[in-house]
C-alpha cells in the first residue's frame, strides 16, 4: 500500500505564474485544466517550462483536463485528441473531461453520440497508456435537459460504460457533485470503485434545516462547495473505501468554489485542504522500527 498524493488543481492559463509558488507549499501532484477552451496552449512549449519548473522536486503532473462538450461541439473534440496526444509530454497517466451532452436533450438522447465519440477518444488514450477520466458535474442540467455532461448521476454511468465497455474510461469522482443533488456519495464508492480512476478533493455542506424549511427552489441557496475539511464529507472514511476498493491515483484538491475560502483566501483555504487531507490519509508514512 502506498499513501495517496495530494495534490490540487491549476487553471491552464495560470500555470506558468502559479506553479512556481505552488510547488513550494507541499502539494505533492499537480491536476493542469482548462475550461471550455485551451486559449491557444502550446501543449508541449508548456511541459517543457513546467519540468523546468517542478525538476529535482519529484512532484508529478498526473492529469491534464479539458472539460468541454466532445458530443455536441467537434472543434471541442479535436481539441480533447490533442490533449489525450500531449499528455505524455507532462509524464500524465490521465486526461479529464466531461462526457458531454447533446444540449437540450436527455441523457437518454444522447447516449448513442457518447458511444460514437467515447468509443475513439477511449481507445486513442489506451493507445497511449492514458486513462481517460470523467467528471461528475451536472453543469446546470437535469436528466431530460442537459447542457455539457451526462456524467453526473450513477444510471448514466451504468449506460455510459455499458456503451463504452472500456478498462481506461472511468470517474474522476468527487462527492460535492452527489451531495449538491441530495445523495449519499459513499455507497458509490463501493458500486463503482473499479471505475473511480482519478479523484478531486473537493465537499460540500448542505443546509439540511434550510430544505427542511423552504425546500430546494427557494430564493436561498441550500449547499455550497467546499474544501475538503470544511464540508459535510469524513474524508478518513473516504479515503478508508478508496483503499478498500483498490484506488491507486493521487486526491487533486479542486479549489475556487468554496463561498468563504476565495480571492484573497483562496490559498488559505487550499492549505487547510491540502493539511487536512494529509491528516485524513494517516499523515505520511513511517516505518515500523522493529525488524521484520
Amino acid at each position: 500500500m502506498e499513501q495517496y498524493k495530494i495534490g490540487t488543481c491549476i487553471p491552464g492559463d495560470k500555470v506558468e505564474r502559479w506553479l512556481p509558488h505552488m510547488a513550494n507549499m507541499g502539494f505533492e501532484s499537480f491536476s493542469l485544466n482548462w475550461h471550455m477552451e485551451l486559449k491557444g496552449a502550446d501543449l508541449q512549449a508548456l511541459s517543457e517550462r513546467v519540468k523546468t519548473i517542478l525538476e529535482g522536486k519529484d512532484i508529478p503532473v498526473t492529469t491534464l483536463g479539458l472539460y468541454c462538450n466532445p458530443l455536441a461541439k467537434e472543434d471541442h473534440k479535436k481539441a480533447l485528441e490533442y490533449v489525450i496526444d500531449s499528455a505524455h509530454y507532462f509524464g500524465a497517466k490521465n486526461v479529464a473531461t466531461f462526457a458531454g451532452a447533446l444540449t437540450g436533450e436527455s441523457v437518454d438522447a444522447s447516449m448513442p453520440k457518447f458511444k460514437e465519440v467515447f468509443t475513439d477518444l477511449a481507445k486513442r488514450a489506451a493507445d497511449k497508456g492514458l486513462n481517460l477520466v470523467i467528471e461528475n458535474c451536472p453543469m446546470g442540467g437535469k436528466w431530460r435537459k442537459t447542457t455539457d455532461n451526462i456524467a453526473f448521476h450513477p444510471r448514466a454511468w451504468d449506460m455510459m460504460f455499458h456503451e463504452v465497455d472500456a478498462d481506461n474510461l472511468g470517474l474522476e469522482w468527487e462527492p460535492t457533485h452527489q451531495l449538491c443533488q441530495l445523495m449519499d456519495p459513499m455507497p458509490q464508492i463501493r458500486k463503482y470503485g473499479k471505475k473511480i480512476l482519478h479523484v478531486h478533493g473537493k465537499d460540500a455542506t448542505v443546509d439540511r434545516k434550510m430544505i427542511d424549511e423552504e425546500g430546494i427552489y427557494g430564493p436561498n441557496e441550500y449547499v455550497w462547495h467546499r474544501m475538503p475539511g470544511l464540508g459535510d464529507c469524513d474524508w478518513r472514511t473516504i479515503i478508508t473505501y478508496l483503499h478498500m476498493v483498490g484506488y491507486k491515483g493521487d486526491i487533486c484538491i479542486e479549489g475556487y468554489h468554496d463561498p468563504i475560502y476565495v480571492k484573497d483566501w483562496e490559498m488559505t483555504g487550499q492549505l487547510h485542504a491540502l493539511n487536512y487531507l494529509k491528516w485524513a490519509r494517516c499523515g505520511d508514512f513511517t516505518p515500523n522500527p522493529w525488524d521484520k
